[in-house]
């Protein structure tokens, strides 16, 4: 199996990538030197993670003229946050994260969610209620402005990140193929970290069927999770500090899963979504961006 996807733009995707979310500063520069050393070749970064100027720090240490790596040979990738929609924000907000990556250009820019919210400086600029101040910006309109970077140069491919269309995970993956759209799973092995977890939730890595999984292959039950997203066709940043980790999620390649263990890992679906963030509304628990102006997508869960 190959270690890459090709995009439209002819660009090679590798399969899997070191993501950023959630890594401390601190940790972050160690954590992609650490990647970057043991073979990845893909970093996947974004400015509300409030770590690119460090990212960039290890991207220094290991690409350019006379060091370990060419440019080229790294895809990396940043995405424009949601105050940052408005068309004459677009190119700013895309030159900010190359001057904290130190960088060019960019391999793919990736609108992170296609809901806008207030311009501005604040992060998450919110009411006094407490709940977000949308903008009514209209996600197609940030696409063009998007659009103009690829023609001027300053990154190579755009993108969709957060799109929670009306379609199983199956239907959507399919139409993506037949579209030549490539699908990335981000939080591939659950997120137990994320801000707004809740203790009682399952654990994706505990479950014992899993655990058998990973017990006949002779992988850890990361590594057969990965490797069922691979194999897929899908590609996949799993976040780690940790070296040993980190080293572990890239070695996918070298085992396949047969196609009844792949189906048995497909039947673990609950029809949750663990990874969008929820409000409490009615004491009820509902996506926090569900009554956006332009909300595009229609969520089945």
């Amino acid at each position: 199996m190959s270690t890459f996807v090709t995009l439209s733009t002819g660009q090679r995707l590798p399969m899997v990538g070191l993501g950023t979310w959630k890594s401390a500063p601190g940790q972050v520069k160690q954590a992609v030197l650490a990647a970057l050393d043991c073979g990845y070749r893909h970093i996947d970064c974004a400015a509300a993670y409030s770590n690119e100027q460090e990212v960039g720090e290890a991207l220094a240490v290991r690409i350019g003229p006379g060091k370990a790596l060419r440019r080229e040979e790294v895809f990396i990738t940043s995405k424009l946050w949601n105050t940052k929609h408005d068309p004459e924000d677009v190119e700013e907000a895309c030159r900010t994260s190359l001057a904290h990556l130190g960088l060019s250009y960019l391999d793919l820019y990736l609108m992170h969610w296609p809901m806008a919210f207030q311009r501005g400086k604040e992060l998450m600029p919110r009411r006094e209620d407490g709940s977000i101040r949308y903008s009514d910006t209209h996600y197609r309109d940030t696409w063009a402005a998007m659009e103009k970077l690829v023609d001027n140069g300053l990154v190579k491919a755009i993108g969709l990140w957060n799109a929670i269309p009306y379609l199983s995970q199956e239907d959507l993956l399919s139409h993506c193929r037949s579209v030549a759209v490539c699908m990335i799973a981000y939080s591939p092995l659950g997120s137990g970290d994320r801000p707004w977890a809740s203790p009682d939730e399952p654990s994706l890595l505990e479950d014992p069927r899993l655990g058998a999984i990973s017990q006949r292959y002779r992988k850890t039950p990361a590594q057969v999770i990965l490797r069922w997203h691979v194999q897929r066709g899908v590609v996949c940043i799993p976040k780690s500090v940790t070296p040993s980790r980190i080293q572990q999620n890239l070695q996918v390649f070298d085992f396949s899963l047969s196609e009844d263990d792949m189906k048995l890992i497909g039947s673990f679906s609950r029809n949750e979504r663990f990874i969008v963030p929820a409000v409490e509304r009615d004491g009820k628990r509902v996506w926090r961006d569900a009554e956006h102006p332009h909300f595009p997508f229609h969520d089945p869960y």
